[in-house]
Formats: C-alpha cells, sequence, structure tokens
C-alpha cells in the first residue's frame, strides 16, 4: 500500500484506460471516438472484445472450467489483428453425430493456428450462456 492508497500495476492502470477508450468514456475515450469516427471506433471495439475473450477463456481454464473439445472444420481470416496476433473466422464440429458446428470469431496464436481436422478447446462463456469461448489447442508451451 503506497502513501495516497492502494498502488495499481501498471497493467492494471492500462486496462482501465483501454476500457475506458473502447466504451467511449472520459477524456481519452470521446476524444478516440471523435477522431476515429463511428466505423474505425467499431473495429477497435471488436479488436478489444476479441483480446478480452481470449484472456477470460485463460482465466477460466486456470480455474479449472471445463472444456469442450471440438475439430476445425475451417478457418477464415478477417485481415485484423491484435498484438500482431491474427482475428480469425472458425467453423468447429463438436463431436457426436447430430452435434451443430460452432462458429467463432477469436484471436489465436500466430505460433499455433489452427488448420481443418486440428483438435481444439472451447470454454463455456459465463457472459453469454450458450456461448463458447476458444481455448487453444490444449498446449502450454
Amino acid at each position: 500500500m503506497g502513501i495516497f492508497g492502494k498502488r495499481r500495476s501498471r497493467e492494471e492502470r492500462a486496462a482501465e484506460l483501454a476500457e475506458k477508450v473502447v466504451s467511449g468514456k472520459g477524456f481519452y475515450g470521446r476524444t478516440t471516438r471523435a477522431f476515429l469516427g463511428n466505423e474505425d471506433f467499431a473495429r477497435v471495439q471488436q479488436s478489444m472484445a476479441a483480446y478480452n475473450s481470449g484472456v477470460t477463456a485463460q482465466q477460466l481454464l486456470a480455474a479449472g472450467a471445463p472444456t469442450l473439445t471440438v475439430t476445425v472444420v475451417s478457418l477464415a481470416d478477417t485481415g485484423k489483428l491484435v498484438n500482431f496476433d491474427p482475428v480469425v473466422d472458425l467453423v468447429l464440429r463438436p463431436a457426436g453425430a447430430g452435434a451443430e458446428p460452432i462458429a467463432l470469431q477469436t484471436i489465436v496464436s500466430k505460433l499455433r493456428i489452427p488448420r481443418p481436422g486440428d483438435q481444439v478447446l472451447l470454454v463455456a462463456d459465463p457472459a453469454r450462456p450458450g456461448a463458447y469461448l476458444y481455448a487453444g489447442d490444449g498446449t502450454t508451451a
């Protein structure tokens, strides 16, 4: 604890500022929205949402949340990058005869881009019941 209260880490302060910018609140948020315009500001919001879903998935895995193993059916590049990692559209097939394919847009590591036929993990999204978050291929190297 510092002289003036609880001291936050640089990462916590940066995450708070980024959240304000994306939500359009505060000086930085309003200024960013004004300079970028609605279309580009929406892209910034989508990129932040993709980043946050990746962070949430990793936190859920660390907490021991149950995972669903699925097979990659197809992969398409969206042309977006977050921290130099690509954002892709995935179509995934759960194991089972009558299972419906799952489509989602997520960030994947440029070092571990899944290919059709690969097995990957999904974790249930606590913010959206019935939706899933991409959790990678299950290896931590």
